[in-house]
């Protein structure tokens, strides 16, 4: 019997088995294809246009962009998606869902508040060493984002797998 979305034994529902099943094997087809697009040469690499131009950004449009990436980008949808779902199949209160919610927010978020973390503490300092880490991001963002997707999905896929199993 199912109770709060998940079974008696904290056992997660078969649902999420199923879920997580298929977003790791989305996501594991998304870090190959992602690996094997990617540039030969890692100095041809550039940043998209998009990218370039938030040097000359406001802090609104900042905000905004951030905001709108963080909603709307379909990479970070199957990963978030399978955090919901193991969150509420944990068999949790509703007050700790929500307290487990919001430090799974804050960890996703560490690879965006780092940079601001940077800039805050050190201040014009942080110019040259945020240039770096934007002219390696931009020669290695797409071999390393396909590495993630494609570890992630494997750990997915192996939790699915030990849900629907067991």
């Amino acid at each position: 019997m199912l109770t709060g979305g998940a079974s008696t034994h904290k056992h997660p529902a078969t649902w999420v088995g199923a879920l997580k099943l298929a977003l790791g094997a989305l996501l594991a087809l998304f870090g190959a294809r992602q690996w094997r697009r990617r540039p030969k040469n890692s100095a041809q690499a550039q940043l998209p246009k998009w990218m370039a131009a938030i040097d000359r950004f406001t802090p609104a449009k900042i905000l905004g962009l951030g905001l709108l990436f963080s909603a709307a980008n379909l990479k970070n949808a199957p990963l978030t998606i399978a955090a919901g779902a193991s969150i509420s199949s944990a068999g949790l209160p509703v007050p700790q869902q929500i307290a487990t919610l919001a430090i799974f927010v804050v960890i996703a978020s560490l690879g965006v508040l780092a940079p601001l973390a940077v800039y805050l503490v050190m201040g014009d300092r942080a110019t040259t060493v945020l240039a770096g880490w934007r002219d390696w991001a931009a020669q290695h963002n797409v071999a390393v984002m396909a590495a993630l997707f494609f570890v992630l999905g494997l750990k997915l896929l192996g939790d699915g797998i030990g849900i629907l199993v067991t």
